[in-house]
């Protein structure tokens, strides 16, 4: 064979050699190469979460003020207001016949809603019987709910709070009054928050308050990446492409998220789903939800 010939299949050979170091079947025996389960990940974060306390419990009036004739044996002849209406204080209710003759009349002694209206024309009234009217004295309404113990000491009287009532939507609310004890079995402790409204309010409605206490700022993750077990709270990071275990403490939960209050910084790469099926030390290959690799 020439030797210009030979020469030429030795850089051929060379070339070709050199092609197959390069190409993906000889890289995937690189051990630095990425291999393992591909897992979703995300970078820990800081964030800001609302420390709140929820409060379930009944629309009632806060002071009821019931309405009769002072004398006995009166007769109602005339009925000026029913249930639901609002009324000022001094206004005629009704007008009742007086035994000897004459009228007598009914007056409200506050401003306020009448709940109740028992007020049947023809019928006796007395000072002693049945109310002729019960009136929500200046249209005011608590919202009375139960919770727990270790949430009555966070509350204080003046807290402001967002109240959800069926029927009403949205309304404001101030913590007027906390009980000073708990009942005995359930460890649940009585609360008043006084509702503020124009809306006319419907007595026994339920409705569901959350009282903004306080702040919290610390790293976050969701709900998803925190298993609970034996060994703790712990939360999966991956680092040089292999999963590492951290035990966390955890905080405040919203909106999906949970505060983490130690355990993990800020950049840490966190597995979004954490799960049973990865261990310490597992190598994987980590990418975002946007497929983006980490």
């Amino acid at each position: 064979m020439p030797p210009f010939l030979a020469r030429s299949r030795n850089l051929l050979a060379s070339a070709a050699l050199l092609l197959s170091l390069a190409s993906p079947a000889f890289a995937a025996d690189d051990p630095d190469a990425p291999k393992g389960a591909t897992v979703t990940v995300l970078t820990a974060a800081k964030s800001c979460f609302g420390d709140i306390v929820e409060v379930s419990g009944l629309v009632l009036a806060r002071e009821e003020t019931m309405v009769r004739p002072e004398r006995m044996g009166l007769k109602v002849s005339e009925i000026l207001a029913e249930a639901g209406d609002t009324v000022t204080a001094g206004q005629t209710l009704a007008r009742l016949t007086l035994p000897e003759g004459g009228v007598a009349q009914v007056q409200a002694p506050v401003a306020g809603l009448v709940e109740t209206s028992t007020a049947t024309i023809g019928a006796m009234a007395s000072a002693k019987g049945e109310a002729l009217f019960t009136i929500i004295a200046r249209g005011e309404f608590d919202l009375v709910g139960l919770v727990p113990v270790q949430d009555i000491a966070k509350l204080k009287v003046g807290q402001t709070a967002k109240i959800k009532i069926p029927g009403a939507g949205e309304v404001d609310a101030r913590v007027r009054r906390i009980a000073p004890t708990v009942e005995p079995n359930s460890q649940l402790g009585q609360v008043f928050l006084g509702i503020t409204t124009n809306r006319t309010l419907l007595v026994n409605s339920s409705g569901r308050a959350l009282i903004t206490i306080g702040q919290s700022c610390n790293i976050a993750v969701p709900l998803t990446s925190v298993l609970y077990g034996d060994a703790g709270t712990v939360v999966q990071v991956v680092r040089r492409a292999r999963v590492e275990t951290k035990q966390v403490e955890v905080g405040l939960m919203a909106g999906g998220q949970v505060e983490i209050k130690s355990g993990l910084n800020e950049g840490d790469i966190v597995v979004a789903r954490a799960g049973a099926l990865l261990r310490e030390g597992d190598p994987v290959r980590a990418v975002t939800a946007s497929g983006e690799r980490k």
